[in-house]
């Protein structure tokens, strides 16, 4: 696999004609022999990198389950090409063309409905608060003056704010260009709070130079649908990779691939993660469907 930089959004915005063609996927990877996968590079066990242009990850391994389905279909052996993507691009970088499936760490909301179809859900998150143990801080109350940080392109903040127990809470807002950066804002005492997917506080901490004086703390701010994003308007695209999920929950191979990824020590550095299947995502195994977050939440 190769891996390609992201340009810059506003470069890449594609022209009516590409975005149609571009719209069947399977036609266009039939065509071209090649499929670009979307993948980032700090999003926990869901998808981050292996150094030397490698990725890996529960949505990662999905992902190349889908793409081995894809060449059954077109009939040929494919290329696949891994883009670097990032919470603020990722969109417009699937919308456009460059991205045929993008399989990272992205909540599936109806907003983003609008722009991208998603899979069936096979990972649902806690949005959680990462402070610094030494910090003090327990619950959103102590946020009161403080500075949180979270991540371009990303509805954690958001969620900060709507949250019950954050009325009247005044707190300064900072935002890092991806996760890494934004936890290196916490790890720099220049943010005292990081707001973000559970899964991506968890990475980000096991891979920390000193992960003991890190703490998640606080109740969950929002149950989260995470899925693997596609064009809009490509149904056969879609039936394929939803075909490939309800496959893998039908054989239980969906259970192995989570524990191989979340619960079995993982590269490079053989860390263990430690977050079991939770009753959440075990229910969206059970009960396939692409509802977006806000369904959750009535």
């Amino acid at each position: 696999m190769k891996l390609k930089v992201a340009a810059l959004t506003f470069a890449i915005l594609a022209t009516g004609g590409a975005f149609a063609q571009a719209n069947d996927t399977i036609a266009k990877v039939k065509a071209s022999g090649i499929v670009t996968m979307g993948v980032r590079d700090s999003s926990g066990s869901l998808s981050y990198t292996l150094g030397d242009g490698k990725f890996a990850g529960y949505h990662y391994e999905i992902c190349t389950r889908i793409i081995a389905s894809l060449e059954k279909a077109v009939g040929r052996k494919v290329e696949t090409r891994l883009q670097l993507v990032t919470s603020q691009n990722r969109i417009p970088l699937v919308q456009n063309g460059t991205v045929d499936i993008e399989c990272g760490s992205t909540t599936n909301n109806a907003t983003r409905q609008k722009d991208v179809s998603f899979l069936n859900t096979v990972y649902m998150e806690n949005v959680r608060i990462a402070v610094k143990a030494k910090a003090g801080i327990n619950s959103i109350a102590q946020l009161n003056g403080k500075t949180v940080v979270t991540t371009t392109g990303t509805t954690s903040v958001q969620l900060l704010r709507r949250h019950e127990r954050a009325t009247g809470i005044d707190f300064k807002e900072v935002f890092g260009k991806d996760h890494a950066d934004s936890f290196l804002l916490l790890e720099a005492d220049r943010a005292e709070a990081f707001v973000m997917d559970a899964t991506i506080l968890v990475g980000n901490i096991a891979n920390s130079k000193a992960p003991l004086d890190y703490r998640i703390v606080g109740e969950p701010l929002s149950l989260e649908p995470i899925g693997i994003m596609i064009r809009k308007d490509d149904p056969a695209f879609k039936k394929l990779g939803n075909d490939v999920i309800a496959d893998l929950v039908k054989s239980g191979e969906i259970s192995k691939i989570y524990d191989k990824w979340f619960i079995n020590p993982i590269p490079p550095k053989n860390i263990n993660v430690n977050i079991p299947a939770t009753a959440e995502t075990k229910a969206a195994w059970a009960s396939l469907s692409d509802k977006p977050s806000e369904d959750f939440r009535k």
